[in-house]
C-alpha cells in the first residue's frame, strides 16, 4: 500500500524510531545459505501450498499484542540472482499489505514514490539482498542431487540515522531442487529445525518459491521486532529447535535492563485490562499486583516476579481465554509483596510500596477541556499551534485534526508518543518537537478534537477509525468517530473540541 500526502497543516520535524525495537536477541537461524554447502536433512518434511494462512496469523498477532503505527519504506533489493530476485521488493510489499489486513500494525511505503513530497517520513527502512547459487549437490529422498538455493537477507534500518535495528535481522534460504535444465517442482526450506517442503509445478516452483521465502523472512523479521510469537503462526511450539533460545535471548536482552522488561509488562498487561498504571519503567504498586494476578491465571505463583517462566507463559497463552477470568482490580490491602525482577544473577530487586493513599474519586463524568498556548484562538498563515489537553481525572486521550480539505487524521497518539495515559495534574501538550500544527496558507478554518475514556480503547477501535498516524480516516464527520468511541469505550466518552481560525 501507499501512504496517501500529508496537508502542510501537520509536518514532520524529523523522524523517530520506535522506542519497543532496539533492545532485542536474535536466534540462531538454521537454513542453509547460498554460499555454504547444504547439509543432509533427515527430519519429516512437512508440506505447505503457502503461508498465506501464517500471514494472517500474524495479523492477528500483531493486533492481540497491541502493535501499531509501524510505518516502513521498502527499499529497491540488491539482487545478486541474474534477474531472479527481480520482483522480490514487489512481493515484499504485497506479503507485508497482507499480514497487516486486519490490524494495520504497519505501513508500507515503496521506495521510488514521490516520497520526497510526504512530510512524514516512514520510521524504518528495509533493506534487503537477494541472492543465488546453482548446481548445490544436496541429499533429498536419499540421493544425491542437484539443486538451486535462493537466499534473502532482510536488515530493518531506524531512518533517524540509518542504523540497523538490533535483534531483527532475517536470513533464509529456500532449495529449489534441479531436474535437467530445470526443476522438479519440489522445494525446501529450514526454519526452527523443521523441514518444510513444497510442491508446485516445475514452471511455477520458482515464483511459488520466491514468496515462500519472502513470507518467511517477512514473518521473522517484524515478529522480532514487536516480541510476538511468531514461530506459532508456523505450527512451532518451545519444543521446537531454537524457539526456546529465541526467547530467552529476548528476556535476557530486556532483563539485561531491568526498565525495558518492566516496561513491556506494563505495556501488556495494560492491553489485557489488568493494569491501568503509566508504561515508564517503573514498578509500583498496581503493577505488581497486575503481574502476581496474571501469574496466577497462567496457573503460576502468585508473585510479582518477572521471570523467565512467566514470559515465556505469556508468550504462549491464549489471552482472550485468560482474560476472561481476570477483572480490574486493585489489591485489597493496597499492599503487594517484594518481588525480584528477572532471573539473571544481576537482575535487581524491587523495593516495597508503602501502602498508596485511597484514590480520589473523581464526582460526575470524566470531562476534557483543550486550550492553546496564550489563550489563541486565531493564527496567521504558517503559525504553530500549541495546545493543552486536560482530563478531569486519569484518562486515556485520542487526538484528531480535521484540516482545510476536511480530511481527518489521528495525531496523537503516534508513533513520537504512544502512551495514551494523561494524567489531570500535568496534563498534555501538543504537538511536541517531532512534529508541528501550523495554520494552512488557504486561510480555511481546522478543527482538533479529541476523546477520552477511562481505558485504552485503541485497539478496539474499527478499521476505519484505527488508521495509521497521520493518514487520513474513511470518514466524513467526527460524529462517525464519536460513535467509534462510544461502541468501544461502553458509553463512557469525553470530547472537547477546538476550532483552529485563521487571522
Amino acid at each position: 500500500m501507499t501512504m496517501s500526502a500529508i496537508r502542510p497543516s501537520i509536518r514532520l520535524l524529523f523522524p523517530l524510531s520506535l522506542a519497543f525495537a532496539v533492545l532485542m536477541g536474535c536466534s540462531t537461524v538454521e537454513t542453509k545459505r547460498p554460499n555454504e554447502p547444504a547439509a543432509p536433512q533427515s527430519a519429516p518434511v512437512q508440506p505447505i501450498t503457502d503461508l498465506s494462512p501464517a500471514l494472517r496469523c500474524m495479523d492477528t498477532l500483531l493486533q492481540d499484542y497491541g502493535a501499531h503505527d509501524i510505518s516502513v519504506l521498502v527499499e529497491d533489493m540488491t539482487d545478486q540472482t541474474k534477474g531472479a530476485g527481480a520482483n522480490t521488493k514487489d512481493l515484499l510489499t504485497s506479503v507485508l499489505t497482507d499480514m497487516t489486513q486486519r490490524s494495520r500494525a504497519i505501513r508500507v511505503f515503496s521506495a521510488g514514490k514521490d516520497l520526497d513530497s510526504q512530510p512524514v517520513k516512514p520510521q524504518f527502512a528495509l533493506r534487503g539482498t537477494v541472492s543465488q547459487l546453482d548446481n548445490q549437490n544436496v541429499r533429498h529422498d536419499g540421493a544425491d542431487t542437484l539443486a538451486s538455493v535462493l537466499g534473502l537477507d532482510l536488515t530493518l534500518l531506524a531512518t533517524q540515522d540509518m542504523s540497523v535495528v538490533p535483534g531483527t535481522a532475517s536470513r533464509n534460504s529456500i532449495v529449489l531442487f534441479r531436474q535437467g535444465k530445470g526443476y522438479d517442482g519440489k522445494a525446501e526450506v529450514r526454519k526452527f529445525g523443521v523441514t518444510f517442503g513444497i510442491a508446485a509445478s516445475s514452471t511455477d516452483v520458482v515464483g511459488q518459491a520466491s514468496r515462500t521465502l519472502v513470507s518467511l523472512a517477512s514473518i521473522e523479521l517484524f515478529g522480532r521486532m514487536t516480541r510476538v510469537p511468531y514461530w506459532t503462526c508456523l505450527g512451532l511450539t518451545e519444543a521446537h529447535q531454537g524457539v526456546a533460545a529465541e526467547m530467552q535471548d529476548w528476556y535476557d536482552t530486556m532483563a539485561a535492563q531491568p526498565a525495558d522488561i518492566i516496561k513491556y509488562f506494563q505495556g501488556q498487561l495494560r492491553l489485557r485490562h489488568v493494569y491501568d498504571g503509566p508504561v515508564d519503567g517503573v514498578v509500583n504498586a498496581p503493577f505488581k499486583d497486575a503481574v502476581a494476578r496474571y501469574r496466577e491465571a497462567l496457573g503460576q505463583a502468585r508473585e510479582a516476579k518477572l521471570s523467565l517462566d512467566f514470559f515465556k507463559a505469556y508468550l504462549a497463552a491464549d489471552h482472550r481465554q485468560i482474560e476472561s477470568k481476570l477483572a480490574p482490580s486493585a489489591p485489597a490491602n493496597g499492599r503487594v509483596e517484594v518481588a525480584t525482577i528477572g532471573a539473571l544473577p544481576a537482575a535487581p530487586t524491587v523495593s516495597a510500596l508503602p501502602a498508596p493513599a485511597p484514590a480520589a474519586t473523581a464526582a460526575g463524568p470524566l470531562v476534557l477541556r483543550i486550550g492553546s498556548a496564550n489563550d489563541a484562538r486565531r493564527f496567521a498563515s504558517g503559525e504553530r499551534v500549541t495546545l493543552t489537553i486536560r482530563p478531569s481525572r486519569d484518562a486515556h486521550v485520542y487526538c484528531f485534526l480535521q484540516d482545510e480539505d476536511r480530511k481527518i487524521r489521528r495525531f496523537f497518539p503516534n508513533r513520537f508518543q504512544r502512551d495514551s495515559r494523561v494524567l489531570p495534574g500535568q496534563g498534555l501538550t501538543l504537538p511536541n518537537e517531532r512534529f508541528e500544527i501550523t495554520m494552512n496558507a488557504l486561510g480555511r478554518q481546522e478543527t482538533v478534537s479529541c476523546f477520552a475514556t477511562d481505558r485504552d480503547v485503541l485497539a478496539q477501535l474499527p478499521n476505519g477509525v484505527n488508521a495509521a498516524d497521520f493518514d487520513p480516516l474513511p470518514v466524513a464527520s467526527f460524529d462517525q468517530v464519536r460513535s467509534a468511541f462510544t461502541k468501544v469505550a461502553n458509553g463512557a466518552v469525553a470530547q472537547d473540541t477546538f476550532q483552529i481560525q485563521p487571522k
